[in-house]
Order: structure tokens, then C-alpha cells, then sequence
């Protein structure tokens, strides 16, 4: 599985760096955890019901190599927990369909990736870099090595004088049994002293694709409100068999920058118009649900 918000945050990452401080003075290293949680919810109109839960782990450094030149290097573990109650598998409601062939039921998925990006500063306004990922995502009922997909960024960057930012640029990206190319849009929008519009760069919770206009209250703390379009696909049988989520979540954030090297953010969201997709077969609507998470980020 390679779920292309997770590649397009290797994307939005460098625009992050760039609307910070000049290199010299960051922070080259960050960690970052995150823990999120949803309410249940029943799945095909019956008494199936899903209650998910999710911690990220993510780090990455930044290394200049000289005046015009950097290499990011990044990394991560998923573990997505899935708890299946009342699951029905026969009649009008049938899911017997998202466990594949055999029938059990998984209940965890396991993703690793990794990633190295490449990015040239071609002058004050200009900016380019590519960025290719692999990554495994499998149930417990499938194995890692028939797990894997592949993919690559190519991106460029402008920043206009007032240090407003847009990014276009477009993903490949070889996913299980499945190949599609994404072009996207990155921009962060500094409205005023106070308000800002921007992709949400924070993992997890929202995914990186979408809007959200922030409020800075001090340097401290500011709020977010935003909207954006999940997408996760895991192998669940070694015979090519994947299960793929799509959602959309709107949502509301606090931040709180608590020391120069700690950030930390709550979210409350809810999920809408949610789905899961079987290879090959028809997809399954999921009912709405409410959503929280916490997000902590290191730097150093």
C-alpha cells in the first residue's frame, strides 16, 4: 500500500521548511507521534460495526549541503488497529467480502515506509526537488513481502516576496495491484498578521491534502479549521487482495508551541461519505463518525 497522502507529505513537509527560518537556524531533526481515534461505526447499512485506532511514528532530518542543495531523509511505522463487533456475513449486509478468500477477520495493520527527497533553492524565489518513497502496509492476515509499493514526487516550489508560497507538481505512484499518477496543488497563504490559509502538514489526523485557515493568537498559540480527503489501502491476502478506505474529515485544531523544540495539537473531526473498497469488488459505505487526536512533534 502506498496511500498517496502519506507520499504528498514528503511534499508538504518541504514547504514547511521553507516558510521557516533560513536553514542555519533550524532545527535539522523532528520526531513526530500521533495518536488517533474514532467512534464506532456501522459499515453496509447493517449491524456490522468498526472502531478504529491509530498511532504514527515519524522522523526525518534535513541536511544542507550547501548553499542550494539539501538531502531529507524520512521514516515511519503505522499500527492501525481495526475492531470489528457483530460482523455479519450473510443477507442484505454481507462484508464477508473485506476478509478475503478465508474468511478471518484481520484486526491490525502494520505499515513501514521510508523516504529520501533531493531539493535545489534555485534562487530567492524558485524551488525544486524529487522525492521518491517505498512503503509495506498488510494486514495480520497477509505478509509484508507481498506488501510492497513504490513512488516518486516531482515538485516545484515559488515564493513571492510577501513569503506567500505555491507548490505544483504531480506523484506517481505503484500501489497495490493498482497504478496512478496525482498531480496536487501546495500553497500557505499568509492572509494578514493573524490568519493564514495552507494544506494541513500535520500527520495523521487530516492527511496533508486538503485546506485549513488558522488563526494565530500569539506565537505561542493559534486554532485551525479545516477539511481534507483521507485515503489508506493495506494488503489484507497475498493474492493481491486490498482493502482501500476513502473519507473525507473536517475538522478543529489547537496548537500549542510549548518550548521552542516541542509543538503539540488536538484535533476534534468528523468522518463523512466514508468507504471501503475491496479489490476488485464493490465498495462498502461506512456511516458517519466523530474523530479526536493528539499530535506531538519534536525538534532537534
Amino acid at each position: 500500500m502506498l496511500k498517496t497522502s502519506l507520499l504528498l507529505m514528503v511534499v508538504f513537509s518541504s514547504v514547511t521548511i521553507a516558510a521557516e527560518k533560513p536553514a542555519a537556524e533550524n532545527k535539522r531533526f523532528k520526531l513526530r507521534v500521533s495518536q488517533i481515534s474514532t467512534q464506532s461505526t456501522a459499515v453496509a447499512n447493517g449491524n456490522t460495526e468498526l472502531q478504529r485506532d491509530s498511532l504514527l511514528l515519524d522522523a526525518g532530518m534535513n541536511i544542507p549541503l550547501n548553499r542550494q542543495w539539501s538531502l531529507g531523509l524520512r521514516g515511519g511505522y503505522d499500527r492501525l488497529d481495526y475492531d470489528w463487533r457483530q460482523i455479519t456475513l450473510s443477507g442484505a449486509n454481507n462484508v464477508s467480502s473485506l476478509f478475503g478468500s478465508t474468511g478471518q477477520s484481520w484486526d491490525h495493520i502494520d505499515r513501514y515506509r521510508a523516504s529520501i527527497s533531493l531539493n535545489y533553492r534555485m534562487d530567492k524565489h524558485w524551488a525544486f526537488f524529487l522525492a521518491p518513497q517505498i512503503q509495506y502496509a498488510y494486514a495480520d492476515t497477509a505478509s509484508a513481502s507481498n506488501a510492497q509499493s513504490y513512488g516518486v514526487v516531482a515538485s516545484a516550489m515559488y515564493a513571492f516576496d510577501s513569503g506567500n508560497m505555491i507548490g505544483f507538481g504531480v506523484a506517481y505512484l505503484n500501489d497495490i495491484d493498482e497504478v496512478r499518477t496525482v498531480p496536487y496543488l501546495a500553497m500557505r497563504w499568509q492572509i494578514n498578521e493573524h490568519w493564514a490559509l495552507a494544506n494541513p502538514f500535520q500527520a495523521g489526523f487530516s492527511g496533508p491534502a486538503g485546506l485549513e485557515l488558522s488563526y494565530q493568537f500569539n506565537p505561542d498559540w493559534n486554532i485551525g479549521l479545516g477539511s481534507a480527503r483521507r485515503t489508506e489501502r493495506f494488503l489484507i491476502e497475498d493474492d493481491d487482495t486490498a482493502v482501500e478506505t476513502n473519507e473525507w474529515v473536517s475538522y478543529v485544531r489547537g496548537g500549542w508551541l510549548a518550548t521552542p523544540a516541542l509543538s503539540i495539537n488536538l484535533y476534534a473531526g468528523y468522518y463523512f461519505n466514508g468507504e471501503l473498497e475491496v479489490t476488485h469488488q464493490a465498495a462498502l459505505e461506512m456511516d458517519n463518525q466523530g474523530a479526536a487526536a493528539l499530535d506531538i512533534e519534536f525538534k532537534f
